[in-house]
């Protein structure tokens, strides 16, 4: 491999610290957030210098940019450091310094302003440094105090419940690290200085506005400013302020057939509202709606800074003028529907997940389901796809639609339903195209066969996908070891009891889904459902004995609804101590149904942990349960 990879190593940041890749190579660096998002690519071209920093329990690499930009890469061993400094000498052509941090805790020392970074020395260490492009404003407080506030990032809430709003420095009149003339104060010379550098005044007047912006997640009507390093939105309830830094990307979706368009912004990390986090803003806009649109920027700044990005004015469609300018201001680039082309002739097909509607685009990296919940899959995560006979086999109306179950690496799933039957060719060949593993082909590898399913309009006689399943894996047994058999909600839990199984049924419309026969199915059942016993019963009319469980097998894990029950049931005896404990219940499942899909995010969360927790912990006692086994063969 050309140069080092370490998986473990931290952003750090404003808002906190990110874990994810980082990898050196010959050309520069990369660094990729854990699970997706953010990515950082440096080439060596743009490197002006490196340093190393021993802090708590791991070294900084702090890497600088031309354009000022600075970088703090956190999680590197002692013997990594060596070895990297050989490789960036003799490939990058730099030689990295050495920075020391200062723990002694003094609150008087010197300020090193280098580039765009702000650096507090005492005794010649570094005490801390602040990037001076999150400053907004400036204040001289005095003659002897100089005041900086930062940009109210609603973005760096999302990872850590802190963030640096402001600093304030004192320069006393002794001071000898900055001179100026008699008549102006010390504390006015370092203004100056944090002013060149500073992104102070873009708050005063917006490059461009946009009014009355219909936006879906998070919900409203709001006013979009755009300035020179952040975006605001505006709303009667809700003021979001948004760093470029924060756009991962941009993507521009017509919408099928209907005359508006999404535009979507990606953000890493996130915003927040209470205690929702929002990665995606979905906007949506009229197609037809023509603007125009003049920048309040100066002819120096577009002949500079946004040469060949931005133009003085635009006219045109709004969700095209709206992409070009944030796209020129933010650097950020544009996502626009592929070659997957459906049967309405569109970039989409309807579908629903998690029993919300809407459209799954499939496109050249990804699917993306808009518009809520706003759920961006890249083809790199996904494990496998799996297409599912939607409903009984009884049902016409099922046999009109199918399922789409998108497995992710991570153990995931995403189930996207009541796709229309004729849009399955076009998501086969899209699909196996881009060369993701589709599970349940089994041994016909073309899409005749589960067409032939999907495609059958007579279930009047006979059930064309119960004849597939009969043919390809012979009558399958309904018994299960219950100890080893997890019913699973939406998001993949495994449901613990009767009760919840019955409203995972309802939840669906009451229909099961039967997913295709895999390849691996050998298990037949008798060919009578009835059999004679000696004593002249028959074995059907009796019931057959419960298994006892084993008291050490792992407890299953709880759906989401069960999380929300065990927190909000002691609110709802509170508010109606009169009610029953079947009421209570009652009223908790009201209250679940009426819960939008950001609401139940976090017990969401919390069912897709427990089932992992559940998962893992089941692979341990099966393990165990077959070390025992083994023993006890070997002592016959």
């Amino acid at each position: 491999m050309d140069g080092h990879q370490f998986n473990a190593i931290f952003l750090g940041g404003r808002g906190g610290t990110n874990p994810g890749q980082f990898r050196l190579h010959s050309g520069g660096l990369q660094w990729k957030k854990q699970g997706g998002g953010k990515e950082i690519v440096v080439n060596k071209s743009e490197i002006v210098s490196l340093t190393w920093m021993k802090v708590p329990r791991a070294y900084q690499l702090g890497v600088r940019r031309k354009d000022g930009v600075f970088y703090k890469f956190i999680g590197f061993k002692e013997q990594d450091v060596g070895t990297l400094n050989s490789f960036i000498q003799k490939n990058i052509g730099a030689t990295p310094n050495e920075k020391q941090l200062s723990v002694s805790g003094h609150n008087s020392g010197a300020v090193d302003i280098d580039g765009n970074m702000l650096t507090f020395m005492v005794g010649n260490k570094q005490a801390f440094e602040v990037s001076l492009a999150d400053v907004s404003q400036t204040q001289l407080q005095g003659k002897t105090d100089v005041y900086l506030e930062f940009h109210v990032d609603d973005t760096t809430g999302a990872n850590e419940k802190d963030s640096l709003m402001d600093l304030s420095f004192h320069i006393p009149t002794t001071n000898t690290q900055f001179v100026g003339d008699e008549n102006q104060p010390l504390a006015e010379v370092l203004l100056d200085r944090v002013k060149k550098v500073a992104d102070v005044g873009s708050t005063e007047e917006p490059v461009v506005t946009f009014e009355g912006i219909s936006i879906l997640t998070p919900r409203g009507r709001y006013s979009i400013e755009l300035y020179l390093s952040f975006l605001r939105i505006q709303g009667q309830a809700n003021d979001f302020k948004i760093q470029y830094s924060s756009v991962v990307r941009l993507f521009l979706l017509p919408k099928s057939n209907q005359p508006h368009t999404f535009v979507v912004i990606t953000l890493d990390p996130p915003i927040r509202k209470g205690q929702t986090l929002y990665p995606h803003i979905v906007i949506q806009f009229d197609t037809e709606t023509v603007v125009e649109r003049e920048l309040t920027l100066s002819e120096e700044q577009l002949a500079s800074k946004y040469k060949d990005r931005l133009d003085q004015s635009y006219k045109g469609l709004i969700h095209e003028v709206f992409t070009k300018i944030l796209r020129g201001l933010s650097g950020s680039k544009v996502t626009r529907p592929g070659s997957f082309c459906s049967a309405q002739d569109g970039y989409a097909v309807k579908s629903s997940l998690k029993a919300e509607d809407g459209l799954l685009y499939p496109l050249e990296k990804g699917f993306f389901f808009l518009p809520k919940p706003p759920t961006l899959i890249l083809h790199d995560e996904i494990d496998y796809m799996e297409f599912e006979r939607h409903g009984a086999g009884g049902s016409s109306v099922s046999s009109h639609y199918f399922d789409l179950l998108v497995r992710l690496k991570s153990e995931q799933e995403h189930l996207f339903r009541n796709i229309q039957r004729n849009e399955y060719h076009n998501l086969f060949n899209f699909i196996s195209g881009k060369g993701l593993k589709i599970l349940n082909l089994g041994e016909l590898q073309t899409t005749a066969g589960v067409a032939a399913v999907l495609q059958n309009t007579d279930d009047r006689t006979v059930d064309p996908y119960l004849v597939g399943l009969k043919n390809q894996a012979g009558d399958e047994s309904d018994e299960e070891d219950e100890d080893f058999v997890a019913d699973k909600d939406d998001s993949g839990s495994p449901t613990d009891d009767s009760d919840e199984e019955q409203s995972d049924a309802s939840d669906s419309g009451g229909e099961k889904k039967e997913k295709m026969p895999k390849k691996d199915a050998t298990s037949v059942k008798p060919s009578s459902s009835k059999r004679k016993m000696k004593d002249g019963d028959e074995e059907g009319s009796k019931k057959r004995p419960k298994k006892k469980k084993d008291p050490n097998a792992p407890k299953r894990g709880m759906t989401a609804f069960m999380f929300f029950s065990n927190a909000d049931r002691e609110n709802i005896k509170k508010s109606n101590p009169g009610l029953s404990f079947a009421e209570v219940g009652k009223a908790l499942g009201e209250k679940w149904k009426k819960m939008s899909a950001e609401e139940k995010e976090p017990y969401e969360a919390m069912a897709r942990a427990d089932s992992k927790r559940y998962r893992e912990q089941m692979d341990g006692y099966r393990r165990g349960a077959a070390t025992n086994a083994d023993s006890g063969n070997d002592s016959h």
